[in-house]
């Protein structure tokens, strides 16, 4: 579970669908915004919200800055102990039932640490938060997905291992990618759609948020992820 119950609350959903947006690299200038808050939060001039959120017990300290919804990074420094701590993200509010949406993709291009516990990760929820799909592009040290294995299948252009669970609050599903990938494209609506037709896990959801982010469990000593594009387009 990539966010707290106060993450759902916090920011109210926007308009839709999102240009494609250049990849471009990390700031040689000061960030347009930047925040250490645990809860700071920027939208940006495209609909993006970028989001600190350090919602885990035993934290440390994080910053985050961005120059735009295809540029932004952290600076963690949380301690080497179990439980994940946070997950600064960058989403997109998307708000259309599954069978209305014709495509959902997105675009990523990260430069993450080589030491440290984390993933990098896709957070899909329902309007409702009653479900969450975590897909898994890359991810380093002890750290592991919620509930038990459900095999290994290829959609959207990549392979994953498949975890389904439960955390108390919603459904969880996650996807592994079977290698890890630091940039490339996602086509997302295969992956709703098999979860739907294939295996019968939920109904025509409404999907609200698509999230990109980092999923971090341990960074001691001060950590640097990077996000040097992203992008959501839905129609």
């Amino acid at each position: 579970m990539a966010h707290s119950t106060l993450t759902r609350l916090l920011l109210a959903p926007t308009a839709a669908v999102a240009a494609l947006i250049g990849f471009a690299a990390a700031p040689a200038h000061a960030a347009i915004w930047t925040s250490s808050e645990q809860w700071g939060n920027y939208t940006t001039s495209d609909n993006y919200i970028l989001y600190n959120n350090i919602w885990g017990s035993g934290a440390g300290t994080q910053s985050i800055w961005a120059n735009s919804s295809s540029n932004w990074g952290v600076t963690a420094n949380h301690p080497n102990t179990g439980g994940i701590k946070s997950y600064p993200n960058a989403k997109k509010i998307v708000n259309k039932p599954i069978t209305s949406l014709s495509s959902l993709t997105s675009g990523y291009n990260v430069t993450v640490p080589s030491s440290g516990a984390y993933n990098t990760s896709y957070d899909i929820w329902d309007t409702d938060y009653d479900y969450e799909v975590m897909l898994w592009v890359n991810h380093n040290g002890a750290v592991g997905p919620l509930g038990t294995s459900q095999g290994t299948v290829t959609l959207g252009g990549h392979t994953w291992a498949v975890y389904k669970g439960d955390n108390g609050a919603n459904q969880v599903f996650s996807f592994l990618r079977t290698s890890d990938s630091t940039a490339g494209t996602v086509d997302i609506l295969p992956i709703l759609k098999w979860i739907k037709d294939t295996k019968g896990w939920w109904g025509n959801e409404t999907i609200g948020d698509v999230q990109f982010g980092y999923e971090i469990t341990s960074s001691a000593g001060g950590l640097n992820f990077t996000t040097n594009g992203f992008n959501v387009s839905s129609s």
